[in-house]
């Protein structure tokens, strides 16, 4: 599969930072359409693609959470290029557990992912070429409601099935469907956390590993490997035994 033009949400921090630098150094790269809120960190961000590549770079401040104007970026991005890789990253985490910062998680963290994959998916089935790819970020969150954000974990975990079950959907659509859930990677998430990170990963590995198993088509990117195995062991035991865990790990302060 060729990937040229690729559209990228939340691309100012973390690992879609990271992604976006990768994506630009790769020589076969045309177009990389990214979008964040934050101008002085996006464009930050657009300054060190240009830097490490030839790619056109094409920038974007915009709400994922804002319907209307989701669905008019990607199809304006569509129209400069045809799209390859529709990559719905972007995620905020719920800090403290106000009403306001639930809902603003739920906002961001789910409908974020569906204004940013529903119309991609609309572009790519009238499309009779074999690439094209859609990428949603969970987390290892998704993999069973931690007692330490219940909301994160909540919406990572819809946006893990979701995109699991899309996987199976769309193949008579030629269209490909990768899910990642990574571990703890630095991010203004993770500087913001007081708990323990096992695993801890830097965000320029994290995104190479990503990019590199989209390109091998395997359908659940989650890493590292002992924390996936960990939380999917947990997810499946009797609930009695996952409260006595959870219970005791340590909690945010």
């Amino acid at each position: 599969m060729i990937i040229k033009n690729i559209l990228l949400t939340g691309a100012s921090s973390g690992i879609g930072e990271a992604l976006a630098i990768y994506y630009a150094k790769q020589k076969e790269t045309e177009n990389l359409f990214i979008c964040g809120r934050n101008e002085k960190r996006l464009n930050e961000v657009v300054a060190k693609c240009k830097k490490v590549g030839s790619a056109n770079i094409h920038p974007k401040i915009i709400d994922v959470a804002n319907k209307d104007s989701m669905k008019n970026w990607i199809n304006e991005a569509e129209k400069t290029a045809y799209l390859n890789l529709v990559f719905a990253n972007a995620g905020v985490a719920t800090l403290e557990e106000t009403p306001d910062n639930i809902y603003n998680t739920f906002n961001i963290n789910v409908m974020g992912v569906l204004n940013t994959v529903t119309p991609a998916v609309e572009i790519y089935k009238k499309r009779q070429d074999k690439d094209k790819i859609i990428a949603i970020t969970s987390s290892i969150a998704g993999y069973h409601g931690l007692p330490t954000c219940p909301s994160y974990s909540a919406t990572k975990a819809c946006v893990k099935a979701y995109g699991e079950a899309l996987r199976i959907e769309l193949l008579p659509y030629n269209i490909q469907v990768n899910t990642i859930c990574p571990g703890f990677v630095r991010s203004r998430i993770t500087d913001k956390n007081t708990c323990p990170m096992p695993f801890f990963m830097e965000a320029e590995p994290a995104a190479e590993l990503i990019a590199k198993r989209i390109e091998k088509n395997v359908g659940l990117i989650a890493f590292p490997f002992p924390m996936r195995l960990a939380s999917w062991f947990i997810s499946i035991l009797p609930n009695c035994i996952s409260d006595f865990i959870y219970k005791r790990l340590p909690h945010k302060v």
